[in-house]
């Protein structure tokens, strides 16, 4: 609980041809694949056995997984933020330079420029100014004054995970690149030093901070996902995005569910492993990270929000097909518009839509859309 022990005891028993590994969703034993692939088992000297079970190496793997996938996650949040400015012909001014910078975060304006930059050629984002000096304009024609916090505070919302995620990933570096065993040889100073390398706190805390905001996350998503589908809110959209008749036809009600109670699941598992320490081995290690938890909650956390992305993503397609002026949307907006249309079709008929779910789902995972929306935007 401390270091990766008992996991890292698992790959070192497979290393020595011994345990079981799994090949193709079956687990075998190691030996039996080994001979196989002609693959001779380690052999161990001196200290390397507690070498191989002592640090922060399985805890550290999974980090850097969850990260690559947080990093996707805000990428896709940007694109599904702005479509849904575009959707509800959104003023500029939530997203404009002036705003931002006068609140003194790197995230906040990061994520602005991002969204300024994937709306640049939109024909459906308001210019308050213009509106403001249209004397032709009658006022009760006007969008509403201010729009839903889902929509309006999106810098402010996505700007700290931004930020917490390039500090996770300074960290996760750093201790992938340390000496996480103990006793620590040194022949320098010809000294061997007994601390505690291994303890996995940075990763443990890092992983907490990470998870949070990605439940922060799915709950953005989830309540964008709800302005759409409220007529009461969006004012535009027939109920659940419903394009036959409420009442005989549900629309995106049944979708709805899932994305709400895997939200609320997200939410019960953002409690802190980090501060949750339970002391073992006659109270010599009274203080422990919990960083495999924590790194593995994470993860779980990441696969939920993945989910209520997908559903989100099909809600934000309907409702583009649904608004008869998708050559007003960005360039952008149609680009990842073709893309998700390629997967799910407009929804009519009352059919499953789980497996379309999963689809959009492994292609969201495996597309890792980083670069093109955040690095290549400037």
């Amino acid at each position: 609980a401390s270091g990766d022990l008992v996991q890292l005891a698992h790959v070192a028993l497979a290393l020595i041809g011994e345990g079981h590994v799994i090949q193709n969703n079956a687990l075998i034993p190691t030996k039996k694949i080994l001979d196989e692939h002609s693959i001779m088992p380690l052999k161990l000297h001196l200290r390397d056995g507690l070498a191989l079970i002592n640090g922060t190496s399985c805890m550290c793997g999974i980090a850097i997984n969850n990260l690559f996938h947080a990093k996707n996650l805000i990428s896709w949040s940007i694109i599904a933020s702005s479509m849904l400015l575009e959707i509800a012909y959104s003023y500029d001014d939530s997203i404009s330079k002036e705003l931002n910078a006068s609140k003194h975060h790197t995230g906040q304006q990061k994520i602005a420029q991002l969204m300024r930059h994937f709306l640049k050629d939109s024909q459906r984002i308001l210019n308050r100014k213009q509106i403001l000096f249209d004397k032709t304009q009658e006022k009760e024609q006007l969008p509403k004054l201010q729009e839903y916090y889902s929509l309006r505070c999106t810098p402010q919302i996505l700007g700290p995970i931004w930020d917490c995620l390039s500090f996770a990933e300074q960290i996760i570096e750093g201790e992938l690149n340390s000496t996480n065993d103990n006793p620590v040889v040194d022949f320098d100073t010809e000294n061997i030093y007994h601390g505690g390398n291994f303890h996995g706190d940075y990763v443990s805390f890092e992983m907490d901070k990470v998870k949070l905001g990605i439940v922060k996350l799915s709950m953005l998503f989830e309540r964008q996902l709800n302005y759409l589908l409220n007529p009461a809110l969006n004012q535009t959209f027939p109920a659940f995005l419903n394009s036959k008749v409420l009442g005989f036809n549900f629309g995106f009600q049944g979708i709805q569910y899932t994305a709400t109670s895997t939200t609320a699941e997200n939410q019960t598992l953002s409690n802190s492993m980090y501060v949750h320490s339970i002391p073992s081995n006659n109270d010599n290690q009274d203080i422990v990270s919990m960083g495999s938890n924590s790194a593995l909650l994470t993860r779980r956390v990441i696969e939920n929000t993945y989910e209520v992305l997908a559903i989100h993503l099909m809600a934000i397609m309907q409702a583009v097909d649904l608004s008869n002026e998708k050559e007003k949307f960005s360039s952008k907006s149609k680009f990842y518009y073709e893309k998700i249309r390629n997967m799910t079709s407009f929804l009519t008929e009352d059919l499953p839509q789980y497996e379309k779910i999963k689809d959009i789902c492994s292609h969201l995972k495996s597309n890792f859309v980083f670069d093109e929306v955040c690095i290549n935007n400037r």
